[in-house]
């Protein structure tokens, strides 16, 4: 199937790469039109502008930072969206709230266009594996045409029903991983500060029940100090806020997800949203820093 991709960030370059190896006739473009290289070498075409791709390509899949990057490649409000998407399937697989999705999802089709929404549950080594988690919501026969691409860059793929199930499915899991994260972190901090060998206590860890794919992942991180990218605090931020509003929308409490909000909007003030979510742990430690410059009192 012809197919285009639009994002070849950290997330978007290794999962249109297990696309192009999946035999799939893609077209990809990129802002930066280097990170096209790669995908050429995989025998994809890159086209010489959005419209190009639009026009080579009856399905376009779009892994984006935000709304706001999906409204600008789409054209959205101006003339050219409905040239753009009309006769064809848009594919955001990036996450965004679920009112937006909702909301993209009339106006592609009221330009003629059909709407799956993708997110996918996994960060940058997951993608170069093929192994994410994808999560798909529309009409049936939109959903059942995209499974097969999204089925290529992931481990399984799961359907949740109409627009916006996906993103409110992915929403939910990252909220089990931002606390996660998070603890592990804390965890790491306090076996640190009692002196106890952290390798061995991330090797108790690995073998006791706790043990998951992300411990296994963060753990290495943690222990070596290296916070190189594979899900980047300002990110882990942005989703933590989607979580929270969706919560909130909702009426639903979110107790350890609003303390980790407060953890990761500190840690991108202390200088550290460009490094992967483990850094949340510099926020952790400026809090115990901050613990010898007040007289110690209950639950201090």
């Amino acid at each position: 199937m012809d197919v285009g991709f639009l994002g070849l960030g950290v997330m978007g370059q290794p999962m249109a790469l297990c696309l192009a190896r999946s035999g799939a006739e893609l077209t990809v473009w990129n802002r930066t039109a280097a990170r096209c290289d790669p995908l050429r070498a995989a025998g994809a075409r890159q086209a010489s502008s959005i419209d190009e791709l639009f026009a080579k390509a009856p399905v376009v899949i779009l892994m984006l930072a935000d709304g706001a990057a999906i409204d600008a490649a789409l054209g959205r409000g101006t003339p050219a969206f409905a040239a753009r998407v009309s006769g064809c399937t848009v594919v955001p697989m990036g996450t965004t709230s679920p009112d937006y999705s909702r909301g993209l999802r009339a106006d592609v089709r009221a330009a003629g266009g059909r709407y799956v929404e993708a997110p996918v549950s996994g960060s940058r080594v997951p993608a170069e594996a093929g192994c994410l988690v994808g999560m798909l919501a529309g009409e049936p026969d939109d959903v059942a045409r995209v499974r097969p691409l999204v089925g290529a860059m992931c481990r399984e793929t799961f359907l949740c029903g109409e627009v916006p199930g996906a993103l409110l499915m992915k929403l939910a899991v990252n909220l089990f991983l931002i606390t996660t994260v998070t603890g592990l972190a804390e965890s790491f901090h306090f076996a640190e500060r009692q002196g106890l060998d952290t390798k061995l206590f991330l090797d108790v860890l690995g073998a006791g029940p706790m043990a998951s794919d992300v411990s296994r992942m963060k753990a290495p991180k943690l222990l070596s100090g290296d916070f190189g990218v594979q899900a980047a605090v300002l990110d882990v931020l942005m989703n933590n806020r989607l979580v929270a509003d969706a919560a909130r929308a909702s009426g639903v409490a979110s107790p350890l997800l609003d303390v980790c909000h407060a953890l990761f909007a500190d840690t991108v003030r202390l200088g550290h949203g460009d490094q992967d979510m483990v850094a949340v742990l510099r926020a952790v430690e400026a809090r115990t820093e901050a613990l010898g410059t007040v007289p110690p009192g209950p639950g201090t």
